[in-house]
């Protein structure tokens, strides 16, 4: 049985991060979990080289767009070759077959009647490569909160308007199709908002794809990168592959438009069959903030590779971060994470399992197992596989740990050093020694997924005659497999790692890649990010009883409107706990569309009193960051908080 998956196809208008790194690193342990399962999981990731963006930044390179993007690519497979990630497909948006394959996506929508000739002027979003059809001359783009420019064109159009109830049809009868939930909903209510036809070519570039016979129009970045996930597995000719549709693609929660509306309606134009799951995962933020090259606080991951390995860093990133919300990284919680899970975790219960059994045993393996132990193994066996159905790696990886943490409960209870003493005592000895490791082979077994290399080298001093990569799911019951008479003496796997060097060392090594990348693909974030403005001076001073005064509460936003004849204005209903949702009216039309808004999670002032705004009223304030000359930045939360909770 296949499973197809994806990446995103990387932009190459700037070198890769720590985020692109989440998201490749994400899919791999999903493509080995589908392997453990028994399914044939083939992975594709890739590049994205089209568009004006590549344009300027090579432009600001002193590069050709192909050569810039050759650059980046280059830059790309240094980092998959340091993280020991190899995809099965690498598909490139510069391929002849990519070509071929757009071109003939294209003309089968034409041919069914999707496709029209027309002119458009209007406001357009370089950084997001999208028209914003809402917007004026002057306003910035309610995605990204930068400024749009004014485009006009000839273009060709695709009829999104009609595939409208078609897609809505799809939403509902497969409820699994866009996941988190709350990002279904975002998309849903985008739909449902009403959809208008999309231009899907340019004639302002010339960095993309030809249109055949229309020169001089090329394809729209969306249009050409979303079909790289069908050129990777056979394009015209897929059939042959039997691996399409796509089980997953794997994106960022900022493309999750351009994933669940425009390549679906593309797919359905062309009478294609749909992927079966969009995944939207949250952003990777820095110490608490969002990367950006104008903020300098870009991580990337070749140094860490080089200092601690890659395996410290998948395990850290699967495990701290919800999958589906936004995370954070920093050196000091990813070293943290290793010593407190993976060197006094894993490698402990590995170290005193297997020096047991060499000591007292002679490396003989006993006979024996404790129901107890083995029942909660059960447990949490099973706990972890479901998790790891769901892309909830971090759940998956906490009942691991269970696991671990109840066999060393179960060691230092039973006391084998103690029981060694009496001869009397050997068989109880022995099922203690026997428990360790069976439970032992289970937690290895269950976290190769995360950290394979690690895992194998556990595995390969557990005396098994089924290599780790053969394992499958049936092989994870409670005593399945047989050990050999007798191990080899144990190595040491998750050594102890001193904080404060190491990070030190990451740290340099980053300056260093940074110079290195700046001197190969020029100062390219001019390029991609706006420097932001100088932070706004403080308030007047007050006291702690001033503050306590104001009742910060969380709500969730269960509808969103705009309000007519106001075009910063947006009506919400905000729920924060009561028996009815609140009535609040926010001046962010500009910064966020309504479908946008719809079941995230915000801060409102809950006893501010209420006041008339255009008709409406407002019965409480949302909380936003004010960012000088730019766009509102709602406040939020990483972790999951419930409704009505008070801030502090």
């Amino acid at each position: 049985m296949k499973y197809y998956l994806t990446t995103p196809l990387y932009y190459t208008n700037g070198a890769p991060h720590i985020g692109h790194a989440y998201a490749t690193i994400a899919a791999d342990v999903i493509r080995r979990f589908q392997r453990l399962e028994g399914r044939e999981a083939v992975l594709t990731t890739g590049t994205d080289e089209h568009g004006v963006n590549v344009e300027r930044s090579a432009q600001n390179a002193g590069k050709s767009p192909k050569d810039f993007s050759d650059a980046v690519v280059a830059e790309f497979d240094l980092n998959w070759k340091a993280l020991k990630i190899t995809p099965d497909r690498f598909i490139r948006t510069v391929s002849p077959e990519h070509h071929r394959t757009v071109q003939w996506l294209f003309e089968r929508c034409r041919a069914n009647g999707f496709v029209y000739k027309g002119t458009y002027t209007g406001q357009y979003c370089v950084f997001d490569n999208l028209y914003v059809n809402e917007a004026k001359p002057g306003d910035n783009c309610p995605d990204c909160g930068r400024p749009t420019e004014t485009v006009t064109e000839e273009n060709f159009f695709f009829k999104l308007s009609a595939l409208q109830e078609r897609l809505i049809r799809h939403f509902e009868e497969n409820p699994e199709f866009v996941q988190p939930e709350t990002r279904r909903n975002e998309v849903l209510s985008f739909i449902r908002g009403g959809l208008s036809d999309l231009s899907i070519t340019r004639t302002n570039i010339q960095w993309g794809i030809p249109v055949p016979g229309e020169a001089p129009h090329v394809f729209y970045v969306w249009f050409d990168a979303l079909i790289g996930y069908f050129t990777a597995v056979g394009g015209p000719d897929y059939q042959k592959q039997n691996l399409w549709p796509a089980d997953l693609h794997l994106i960022g929660k900022e493309i999750l438009r351009f994933h669940a509306v425009f390549w679906p309606a593309f797919l359905m134009a062309a009478d294609l069959p749909l992927p079966g799951k969009v995944f939207a995962h949250g952003w990777l933020l820095v110490e608490q903030d969002k990367m950006s090259k104008s903020r300098g606080n870009i991580v990337r991951p070749r140094p860490i590779a080089e200092v601690v390995g890659p395996e410290p860093l998948r395990y850290f990133l699967m495990r701290e971060i919800v999958f589906g919300q936004d995370g954070s990284f920093s050196y000091d919680a990813l070293i943290q994470r290793y010593n407190s899970d993976l060197a006094n975790g894993l490698g402990n219960l590995a170290s005193r399992t297997l020096s047991m059994i060499q000591q007292y045993r002679g490396g003989a393996v006993p006979a024996g197992s404790d129901p107890g132990v083995a029942a909660d193994a059960a447990r949490q066996s099973e706990a972890a596989l479901e998790a790891y159905r769901r892309f909830d790696f971090s759940r998956a990886l906490e009942s691991i740990w269970a696991l671990i943490s109840t066999v060393d409960k179960f060691i230092v209870e039973r006391a084998p050093w103690k029981l060694a003493k009496d001869p009397d005592l050997a068989a109880r000895l022995d099922e203690t020694l026997a428990t360790a490791i069976e439970a032992l082979r289970l937690a290895t077994a269950l976290v190769s997924p995360v950290i394979p290399e690690s895992a194998a080298r556990v595995w390969s001093q557990l005396g098994l005659d089924k290599d780790l990569a053969d394992i499958r799911v049936s092989d994870l019951s409670w005593g399945a497999m047989p050990f050999r008479a007798r191990l080899e003496a144990p190595l040491a796997v998750f050594p102890r790692l001193e904080a404060k060097p190491l990070i030190e060392r990451m740290r340099e090594l980053e300056e260093g890649e940074r110079a290195r990348q700046m001197a190969l693909l020029g100062k390219v974030e001019a390029a991609s990010e706006p420097e932001g403005p100088p932070p706004a001076p403080l308030a007047p001073e007050i006291t702690i009883d001033d503050f306590v005064k104001v009742d910060l509460r969380v709500g969730m936003v269960k509808s969103a409107e705009a309000v007519k004849g106001a075009d910063k204005l947006l009506h919400l209903h905000v729920d924060i706990g009561e028996a009815e949702p609140r009535s609040i009216v926010a001046g962010i039309a500009k910064a966020y569309a309504p479908a946008t808004l719809v079941g995230r999670k915000v801060v409102i002032v809950a006893n501010l009193a209420p006041r008339k705004l255009r008709g409406l009223v407002s019965q409480g304030m949302i909380v936003a960051a004010s960012l000088e000359g730019g766009s509102p930045v709602l406040a939020g939360f990483l972790e999951d908080v419930p409704v009505g909770a008070r801030l502090k």
